[in-house]
């Protein structure tokens, strides 16, 4: 549809993470790298479009987290004619990817980094254009508009595609997971992970991409989805439950137990109400990691004191 290739960068689990292949006129974008495990995947995809390494402009990333810009650099190797577009704050991880390894085996370890994403190479800062808020990515004529989208993280772009009307938005239109659609529609989330969240900007962000009006949003997590008034509203609900959640057990001696169950609750109630009829523990298990990432994500920002 309107020259957009879903690509499962293969990170996680199936339709857990895409990418996107964007086509004009023979020329092509892609939309996030995924890890350098997903290589095969963007050359696949390459092939699939009937396009040719030399034939793509562009690699624009919505955010330097690594499930989502980590094959960045060996991607990057194979397209030689290539920029990459991303935003200023993130430009200089992708060109030095040091302090993202770091953070990331901070937290998993570095064993646990090698295997979920591969080896992270650096992009030459030559290739690397800084793509300010309204700053337009030309694809053969096709605008894609970036826009400073905070919220999810301070570095963070949606990217609005004039041909389609519709926004490419990294994590900061949430998470749908096809499995979780029901005959009420999609099912949405918001992602808190791992330590940039703040819930006013992220509110800010989402209407702000609603003011364009758009038919769809593309979510790395996972795939088109429509009715985005109404995925709007219930992100913006959502939002607000969780740091009310939050803030009520933000003292206690066992406070991340405690928000996780509460957000367990959260999501489960929410999909009931949407229809979803998967079994209570089946939403919980595929919610798992997410429920987990988020009452840490909203505890990083509890504990800056911003609120």
């Amino acid at each position: 549809m309107h020259g957009i290739h879903t690509i499962d960068t293969g990170f996680g689990r199936p339709t857990f993470d895409a990418a996107y292949l964007v086509v004009e006129r023979g020329r092509g974008a892609f939309i996030d790298s995924g890890t350098t495990h997903s290589l095969p995947h963007f050359l696949d995809a390459i092939k699939a479009a009937d396009l040719e390494a030399k034939d793509i402009d562009w690699v624009i990333l919505t955010h330097v987290h690594l499930d989502h810009a980590g094959g960045a650099g060996q991607l990057m190797k194979h397209l030689p004619y290539a920029k990459l577009a991303v935003h200023p704050r993130g430009a200089r991880h992708m060109i030095d990817p040091s302090a993202l390894i770091a953070g990331a085996a901070g937290v998993y370890g570095e064993e646990e980094v090698r295997r979920s994403y591969g080896e992270i190479a650096a992009v030459p800062a030559d290739r690397v254009v800084e793509a300010h808020d309204g700053f337009v990515v030309d694809l053969a004529g096709r605008a894609l508009l970036c826009l400073d989208t905070p919220g999810h993280a301070r570095h963070h772009i949606a990217i609005h595609d004039d041909r389609s009307n519709a926004f490419f938005t990294g994590d900061i239109f949430g998470l749908s997971y096809r499995e979780l659609d029901s005959p009420g529609g999609a099912f949405i989330i918001p992602t808190t992970s791992p330590v940039q969240f703040e819930p006013d900007a992220a509110h800010h962000s989402i209407d702000r991409m609603l003011g364009y009006e758009p038919e769809a949003m593309y979510l790395t997590h996972y795939g088109r989805v429509t009715e985005v008034a109404r995925l709007a509203g219930d992100l913006h609900e959502t939002i607000d439950a969780m740091v009310a959640i939050a803030k009520r057990h933000a003292t206690v001696a066992d406070r991340e137990q405690r928000i996780e169950a509460e957000f367990a609750d959260l999501y489960v109630d929410r999909a009931r109400r949407q229809g979803v009829t998967m079994p209570r523990d089946a939403i919980v298990k595929l919610l798992k990691i997410d429920i987990r990432l988020n009452a840490q994500g909203i505890l990083v920002w509890l504990d800056r004191g911003s609120h």
